[in-house]
């Protein structure tokens, strides 16, 4: 880009004109551009690099979770930045020999995800580098082969001692790597002014330690191995102006009925006076336990006590039916967002026509709950505020529900994972005003290429709003509908088509082709492949420059680039830093499964 600048002025100076600009003038342009455009423009010319490296000193809140940045990258976008108060990075690429170029003492809140590199100096150098912090989030894999827990204890105790105006904290250890007996949460003294608490794993001896430490806690948030009543009394009588508590579980074995959560412990919640949001789960990642002792009396209770409660999240309650399910939705006046999973006794008697009554709802989320049909989605459609419907593993959706949900005008994210709709269903949709942004049709399998024609070709919004799809395990895909996405998805940022076995080397030349051919034209970010039979080793070519130019995420698992081309993989990664190819079968992002692998 240097040289062709050097071409323009050679023919009468053109080039000269960034020159003549006044560089408060260049600056106060190049602080409306995102990130990625800055970057792009620094490597014109001197006159852009310089006014580029100002820009860039000048922000005060830089968010780099969408991609992986090495150390170099990081320390050239904020080697300047004096002024520099919030920070989100993704640290795959990032270790120890890092920290000293973003811990910088200013900073007031630092949110750090997929810190696989780092050892538990990580948490002394932020007690020491960063006493102003008031918020923090850490999600990290402390190796268990190089360093002891106790290490790990110290460190912790050093960084709660040195950031003592935390309002907010969040520490996350992948519960593959740990028990909650690990780690001894019980050494941190926490801040006399901490509002938010997000601990992951503790047990629940640690858990009755900490919470008393609390009591100006406003939000609570803990992975335990089991949820019990007496940890329950403990949140209510312990911490008087909770308004937002999320509890999840993972045992490891069905926890004995004697100490199991029962019906009383919901009702203990009713002394939580402010509680907005209330989230309980019991996730099945190490056994298929669910809450046996909690029945439809328990919700009644808890539907009567918390009438104030704006977000509910449910899951693992085996026993409850549509009576207990039903008073919670039409108890809570207020209620704007409402996740029930694995439900095996919700149906559609829980949702009845006068669900308009619930104006305030915006987010509903019926996941994995096989008795609900298209009679519920006729119901929510009367909401005419809901802006996020998940109805992922609801077997029985069928075309109807489509129909049903064409005209919500603020619907805009939509997940019908494992429904059973058709092309003719898609057709509706496409005729709709529902400006869908995030649209996932995976496990649809009677989806084909002519439905993806029929919705995007329709009258309707959704072709100049979709920014997101999921295609996932999809048969009747093919290089067709791709190329049907590719002309019509001006605005597509992420496309997953894993497990589309008749997506070849075509589809990737539609997509890479067409990214830069229109100027109001969006290019696509994240890119998942993983077991795209079709793909040749030849399609590598369409991975470089100057196909996907801001492709920042690509999933090649069990492709024919993940086994004979993988060293043309690591070359694609060191030509273009700013990517993140995985091999392993994470979905978008490995925002799940991270702390397994190493992404190229």
């Amino acid at each position: 880009m240097e040289s062709k600048c050097a071409r323009v002025e050679g023919h009468g100076g053109a080039g000269d004109l960034v020159e003549r600009l006044p560089q408060a003038v260049l600056i106060e342009i190049l602080s409306r551009l995102d990130l990625d455009s800055l970057c792009s423009a620094a490597p014109v010319c001197r006159a852009l690099r310089s006014s580029v490296s100002q820009t860039l000193a000048l922000i005060p809140s830089l968010d780099l979770s969408g991609f992986s940045p090495s150390t170099n990258i990081l320390n050239s976008v904020i080697r300047d930045n004096r002024i520099l108060r919030s920070l989100t990075l993704d640290c795959s690429r990032l270790n120890d020999t890092s920290i000293q170029y973003f811990l910088k003492e200013h900073l007031q809140e630092l949110v750090l995800f997929k810190c696989s590199h780092f050892s538990s100096h990580i948490f002394t150098a932020i007690g020491e580098r960063c006493p102003e912090l008031r918020l923090l989030t850490l999600e990290v894999v402390n190796h268990s082969e190089l360093e002891s827990p106790d290490a790990c204890k110290e460190a912790l105790d050093l960084m709660a001692k040195g950031c003592l105006h935390l309002e907010s904290l969040c520490i996350k250890f992948p519960d593959q790597y740990t028990s909650p007996g690990d780690y001894e949460f019980t050494g941190i003294v926490l801040p006399n002014n901490i509002k938010s608490l997000i601990l992951q794993p503790i047990s629940i001896r640690q858990a009755m330690v900490l919470i008393p430490m609390g009591s100006m806690l406003r939000s609570l948030s803990l992975v335990l191995t089991e949820i019990t009543d007496i940890l329950l009394a403990w949140i209510a009588f312990k911490l008087p102006v909770l308004a937002e508590l999320c509890l999840e579980d993972r045992p490891l074995q069905e926890p004995p009925m004697h100490r199991d959560l029962t019906n009383t412990g919901l009702q203990l919640l009713g002394l939580c006076r402010n509680l907005t949001v209330l989230s309980l789960t019991r996730s099945k990642e190490n056994c298929t336990a669910t809450f046996r002792r909690v029945n439809d009396v328990g919700m009644l209770l808890l539907a009567e006590r918390c009438k104030g409660l704006e977000s509910v999240r449910l899951a693992g309650f085996s026993k409850v039916t549509d009576a207990g399910y039903a008073s919670i939705f039409h108890s809570c006046v207020n209620l704007k967002r409402f996740e029930i999973v694995n439900a095996p006794f919700l149906s559609d008697l829980a949702f009845p026509d006068d669900c308009n009554a619930s104006s305030s709802l915006i987010d509903v989320r019926l996941i994995s709950c096989k008795l609900l049909t298209s009679d519920t989605v006729k119901s929510l459609s009367l909401c005419q505020n809901l802006e996020v419907i998940d109805l992922s593993g609801c077997r029985s959706i069928s075309n109807a529900g489509l129909i049903a949900l064409k005209d919500l005008r603020k619907l805009t994210t939509l997940d019908l994972a494992g429904a059973d709709i058709t092309d003719n269903g898609l057709s509706s949709l496409g005729m709709g005003n529902s400006p869908i942004a995030s649209l996932c049709l995976r496990g649809c399998k009677r989806i084909t290429d002519r439905g993806l024609s029929l919705l995007l070709h329709g009258n309707g919004v959704i072709s100049r709003t979709l920014t997101k799809l999921d295609l996932g395990y999809l048969p009747g895909i093919s290089d067709r509908g791709i190329t049907t996405i590719a002309e019509l998805c001006s605005q597509l940022a992420d496309l997953c088509v894993r497990h589309c076995f008749f997506i070849s080397d075509a589809s990737l030349k539609t997509l890479g082709s067409l990214a830069g051919l229109q100027g109001d034209r969006r290019q696509i970010r994240k890119l998942d492949l993983y077991n795209c039979c079709g793909l040749s080793i030849l399609s590598f070519d369409l991975l470089a420059r100057p196909y996907f130019l801001r492709l920042r995420w690509l999933g090649v698992g069990n492709t024919r680039l993940s086994g004979r081309g993988k060293e043309k993989l690591v070359e694609l990664s060191r030509a273009r830093p700013g990517l993140s190819v995985c091999l392993s079968g994470c979905e978008m992002g490995c925002n799940v499964g991270w702390s397994f692998h190493e992404c190229m």
